[in-house]
């Protein structure tokens, strides 16, 4: 399913990609790609693509500092990019690559930072979810828990997220996470 999913929407989506990095390009200096090193699956290191959507002279390429409202690192199209979540569209080359899947608990940077402390002091049981491929969306962004971890609770629902998918784990899951997904960011990313 991943990659006759990931290659369809990457062949429909190819024209819409190119009018993505001609404005990315317009907009401000730089590549119109951005790439991190993330954890995947057995805690191996993988590099992901994302839409850059930052300056590149004030971009964190560790991904340890996290954007916060009104940070002057985004850009005028990365805003958009950023909250419509296009900047991840790129992430489509990963899951065919076979670095991600389409579902799973969303990759972090190595080091990232969760209300000031890194994941594995915060929650314990963090390298749990690295049992699976990291997807694209997951049942915490399907749930509206996305953005910027400043809080330790909200941090922690988000990794309870990724266990109880891990844990309960199947297709019917994965197909309702993928259409929660979609109502989610129709409804402007709050939830579904």
């Amino acid at each position: 399913m991943d990659i006759a999913v990931s290659s369809t929407a990457i062949l429909i989506l190819l024209p819409f990609f190119l009018a993505v990095v001609l404005m990315i390009r317009i907009d401000s200096k730089g590549p119109a790609l951005f790439t991190q090193i993330r954890w995947g699956k057995g805690g191996k290191k993988i590099r992901i693509y994302k839409f850059r959507s930052m300056r590149t002279d004030l971009c964190d390429h560790s991904g340890v500092q996290q954007t916060v409202l009104g940070d002057p690192r985004v850009t005028r199209i990365g805003a958009i990019l950023r909250r419509t979540n296009i900047d991840e569209l790129p992430q489509l080359f990963n899951v065919l690559k076979g670095d991600m899947s389409l579902v799973g608990p969303r990759c972090h940077a190595i080091g990232m930072l969760a209300a000031g402390m890194t994941y594995e002091e915060l929650v314990p049981q963090y390298h749990q979810r690295h049992v699976m491929r990291p997807g694209i969306t997951g049942l915490a962004q399907m749930r509206g828990l996305r953005g910027p971890t400043d809080r330790p609770g909200k941090a922690r629902a988000r990794i309870a997220c990724d266990l109880h998918y891990i844990e309960n784990f199947s297709i019917w899951l994965d197909i309702r996470i993928l259409f929660g997904t979609v109502m989610s960011e129709l409804v402007g990313g709050k939830g579904f």
